[in-house]
């Protein structure tokens, strides 16, 4: 059987201690940092030492005086007041001795045989009084294979014993209750007592608790007399229970059970806490990504948005010329008839009049059209930077930095805080130095040197207005040329109604193409500006909306390791219960 419990016991401290070394490198890949992981690494550390036998309570509870009685000496100092923040771990030795660590533990050293398989610890007092004591006691506890709480008869299951009850709670420890002092009440008021502190401990741990009632007074006097008088006070002083219970229940398969079990208390809150985690930092995302396609739906919807204002700004350029166009058939309606055969022999006054009657202020017109659709493009990306700009603070200000997170690790809080930072200094960068005469300036150049290319003039031509003058003057050539006197004399007057169609066709044809043009190198620079704008923009949003959609896959891909590690968690405490049966 021995034989038997032992390799059972080296198989499943294995499997127990590869199970939280995967544990705990889930909780790096997650830069997890709490109270619980350092709990967690400790409990791989304390996997083969000595069983961990830890007494807490309240400083008065009686403690030292429970342990002392154990040991059958005073080997602890006892007292009123809490007179040390000490730790103190007894151990067994044929030599007793005290030695302080630098740490502030005191390892105390004693020939008691039933402490040659465990270790007892005695833990300062849990209350408020000495904030410090309860720090040390709290921090001592995750450590505990089996937690022997004290409390005194007087004042039994206080507020500050049931708070911190509930944080041994949290750590999946067994406890079993010791309420000392039994000897100031009757044995009614011992029941009555009793009811009170199983009644608190069921609410707050949810499990039957073991009680034992003792008088650690009576143990000492008892270890003074002899014979049957000494027997007798032991056994009323309940510590013949007591000892029976740490000496013969806590036997060698048992103290396994336990000590194998109080890592897996520690790896269930660890689960808890990452999985808490990982479902906040999910949400987080699922927010961020809720963000950033509201934000690309506004990119679509503002791409849409300027296309269709394109199209309609586009549309009262083409009204200017087909207004030109409706003024010069009235013009050759008015002008290419035989009562004003005079004037059409005058090709000077013929030019001047069609200029004045059918070009007009046409230059001017459309460049105010094309100017002020400029700047309308430029006002419009100016506006969607600053409503990326308030996305971002939106997000920033939802940035939840985990409980468990340290501030300083770099890991996700930190990535997402350098990356909404990037689009914000990106966005804040754009919105502080954008310059408006600039950008426009730009687009129209970049208008005015398509255009040109068309008209076949020099880049350097000033103004959208020049150009479109030397696109009109090939018109003017056109007709003015169709109507010239050295035509009309030799064509004859018959043919003054085919010329005047002919005019009117090649003037119409003409505006066409030079509308067709326009169309053309509006929508040309208009699509390369905004192509250009929502490159920027996207190429600002774009490491960020990488990290989130990685960072999903990557959490997603830790939720599901967390359940296996559970399932396993599972399976490993079932195969620990069965330590030390026949089966």
């Amino acid at each position: 059987m021995r034989g038997i419990l032992d390799a059972r016991a080296a198989g499943l401290v294995e499997r127990e201690r590869a199970l939280l070394e995967r544990l705990d490198r889930v909780l790096d890949d997650l830069s997890f940092t709490s109270e619980t992981r350092t709990a967690l690494r400790r409990a791989l550390q304390d996997l083969n030492d000595l069983f961990l036998l830890v007494v807490v309570g309240e400083f008065n509870a009686g403690k030292s005086a429970v342990i002392n009685a154990l040991l059958g000496e005073p080997v602890l100092e006892e007292g009123v007041t809490p007179t040390t923040a000490h730790i103190h771990i007894i151990r067994y030795s044929e030599h007793p001795n005290r030695v302080e660590t630098p740490e502030g533990i005191v390892i105390v050293t004693y020939p008691a045989a039933w402490l040659q398989n465990m270790a007892l610890v005695d833990t300062p007092g849990t209350n408020a009084v000495i904030r410090r004591h309860q720090e040390i006691t709290e921090h001592f506890v995750p450590r505990s294979d089996l937690v022997l709480f004290v409390t005194s008869a007087d004042r039994p299951f206080t507020e500050s014993e049931r708070a911190f009850l509930e944080r041994i709670r949290a750590w999946g420890k067994k406890v079993v209750f010791v309420i000392n002092k039994a000897d100031l009440f009757s044995p009614e008021e011992l029941v009555e007592i009793r009811r009170f502190v199983e009644d608190h401990a069921r609410r707050t741990l949810g499990i039957e608790p073991h009680i034992f009632l003792v008088s650690a007074r009576q143990a000492q006097e008892a270890q003074s007399l002899k014979g049957s008088e000494r027997e007798e006070l032991w056994h009323d002083s309940g510590f013949a229970a007591l000892q029976s219970y740490i000496r013969e229940t806590l036997d060698e398969a048992e103290r396994l059970r336990l000590k194998l079990s109080s890592p897996l208390g520690i790896a269930r809150r660890a689960l808890q806490e990452a999985d808490a985690l990982v479902a906040s930092r999910l949400a987080l995302l699922q927010d961020d990504v809720n963000a950033l396609d509201s934000i690309d739906g506004q990119l679509r919807q503002y791409e849409a948005e300027m296309r269709e204002q394109l199209a309609y700004r586009l549309s009262r350029v083409d009204n200017i010329l087909h207004e030109m166009a409706r003024r010069g058939s009235r013009f050759f309606d008015e002008t290419l008839r035989l009562a004003r055969i005079f004037d059409l022999l005058n090709s000077a006054r013929l030019k001047q009049e069609f200029e004045q009657k059918v070009i007009g202020n046409l230059s001017q017109e459309v460049e105010a059209e094309v100017s002020a659709l400029v700047d309308w493009m430029v006002d419009q990306e100016f506006r969607q930077w600053q409503a990326i700009t308030k996305h971002v603070q939106d997000r920033a200000s939802h940035h939840a930095v985990g409980a468990w997170a340290d501030e300083e690790t770099e890991g996700f809080e930190a990535k997402r805080r350098t990356l909404l930072s990037s689009i914000g200094k990106a966005a804040r960068e754009v919105l502080t130095t954008y310059d408006k005469d600039a950008e426009v300036q730009a687009l129209v150049e970049s208008v005015q040197n398509t255009l040109a290319q068309t008209a076949l003039v020099e880049v350097g031509a000033v103004g959208l207005g020049a150009i479109i003058v030397a696109l009109l003057h090939g018109i003017l050539l056109d007709v003015t040329g169709i109507l010239g006197a050295g035509v009309i004399a030799a064509a004859g007057l018959y043919l003054i109604p085919a010329r005047r169609e002919k005019a009117r066709r090649e003037l119409i044809a003409r505006v066409d193409t030079l509308r067709q043009d326009l169309r053309e190198v509006l929508t040309q620079s208009f699509e390369n500006e905004l192509r250009r704008s929502l490159d920027r923009m996207r190429a600002a949003l774009g490491p960020y909306a990488r990290f989130v959609r990685t960072e999903q896959g990557r959490l997603g891909q830790i939720r599901g390791e967390l359940e296996h590690i559970q399932q396993e968690l599972a399976a490993l405490e079932g195969d620990i219960l069965t330590l030390g049966t026949t089966s």
